[in-house]
């Protein structure tokens, strides 16, 4: 059989920046900033002060607290984003096979914030004061478990974990299944709650956060000169994808064409990317020859953009060497200087962007960019929005471990 063409039909999506899709999009927009002091925890004893927090979220309003209870934050996030997801896509899942849907909701770090408070509780009260649902509010597969139990979608569900490119290796594992007829529909994303103290301190030890107390409103600063590392960010983002016949034939609103994924290796160091970045390179390069474009034809990069030191340079090298000339026509941003990083998530609200930027004809912008680096010399939108033609979008993720993940939309022509 001849590989089908996927198309994207639904969002979801909660976040540092919003509580739905346009929320957060005309706060990406506008350039606001979802970093602000720590409230989940006491970090006033941390160098590290600042997080970009899912604020004021109620999950009561998408499940009963008798069922909430047994789940963990990032789950929470998973059941909001899936929700709107469903919705926005116009699915009645009454009226479909629940066979032929699947769940591939990410995550890299799953449930550690429950992982931290239920060791407390085991060394502070006993064995008894341990929840008996730790297990399942802790394990990364967990939200594609409770999203696919609350839903009754019974085709493949799991999780992908390949830390920060998790949300695009978990998107573009459901484009293979829809693209090779394994499924007709995938709810496809990511979720991540991991703004707790272990994690924070973790993070900050290996030398990868900005520092700074409750007050700092500079940071993250994606490819500025002075930027002095990332911010950690929580939430969901979930893309509805379908085959074209399928949402054809059910009358759809078709958002954008999902035309190509790669994903590639360092094979370099557990936590540094590769200097000249060649895994992403290769990721870029491979993405493309999937979705059977060149490198001229990319209109948009939505890029990692981390705001540490080698990340930034790591990627625009790699962008440079694959795009040549064309890297200072193509409009880049990291969207990441608004959202904070949202770890395996990151990624999956990146593709949400890029479909959006797709969709409106608008590419939001990289704040905090004051002194661009020398070596960091493309155009990254720099602190406004701009209109423009998107044609094709292409989303950037690389993680720990040296696992680059690089999505590719297209406008979707019938």
């Amino acid at each position: 059989m001849s590989a089908r063409r996927v198309v994207v039909t639904g969002l979801g999506t909660i976040n540092p920046l919003g509580h739905n899709v346009e929320e957060t999009w005309q706060n990406a927009l506008a350039g606001k900033t979802g970093v602000g002091p720590i409230t989940l925890f006491d970090a006033s004893d941390l160098q590290v002060q600042i997080a970009a927090e899912v604020k004021n979220f109620d999950i009561t309003k998408y499940i009963p607290r008798r069922i909430a209870r047994r789940y963990s934050r990032f789950e929470h996030f998973a059941l909001a984003a899936a929700k709107e997801a469903i919705e926005s896509a116009g699915l009645d899942l009454e009226r479909l096979d629940p066979y032929r849907i699947g769940v591939v909701i990410s995550s890299a770090i799953g449930g550690i914030d429950v992982l931290e408070s239920s060791t407390i509780l085991l060394y502070t009260k006993g064995r008894k004061a341990v929840g008996p649902f730790i297990i399942p509010q802790l394990m990364p597969n967990g939200a594609s478990g409770v999203v696919s139990i609350h839903y009754g979608l019974q085709g493949p569900a799991f999780s992908v974990a390949s830390a920060c490119a998790s949300g695009n290796d978990g998107l573009g594992t459901a484009w293979h299944m829809v693209r090779s007829g394994v499924v007709d529909v995938a709810l496809a994303g990511a979720s991540e709650a991991a703004i707790c103290k272990v994690a924070v301190t973790a993070f900050d030890r290996i030398g990868a956060m900005a520092r700074g107390g409750p007050d700092r409103r500079d940071a993250p600063r994606p490819f500025d000169k002075n930027r002095d590392g990332f911010v950690i960010g929580e939430g969901a983002a979930i893309l509805v994808l379908e085959s074209e016949e399928h949402a054809r034939a059910r009358g759809a609103n078709i958002l954008a064409e999902f035309v190509g994924y790669a994903s590639t290796s360092d094979a370099y160091h557990i936590t540094a990317p590769h200097e000249e970045g060649q895994g992403a390179y290769m990721a870029m390069k491979q993405a493309l020859e999937s979705a059977g474009l060149r490198p001229e034809d990319v209109d948009y990069i939505n890029a990692h953009g981390t705001g540490t030191e080698l990340n930034d340079v790591m990627e625009t090298r790699a962008i440079k060497r694959l795009f040549g000339d064309h890297a200072y026509k193509v409009a880049i941003s990291s969207t990441k200087s608004m959202t904070g990083h949202m770890m395996g998530a990151t990624g999956a609200l990146e593709a949400l962007f890029c479909v959006l930027a797709i969709r409106d004809g608008v590419v939001p912008p990289t704040i905090n960019l004051q002194e661009p680096d020398p070596e960091c010399d493309l155009d990254y939108v720099p602190n406004q929005a701009r209109e423009m033609d998107v044609r094709v979008a292409m989303d950037n993720a690389f993680g720990f471990g040296g696992h680059n993940a690089v999505l590719v939309f297209k406008r979707y022509e019938p």
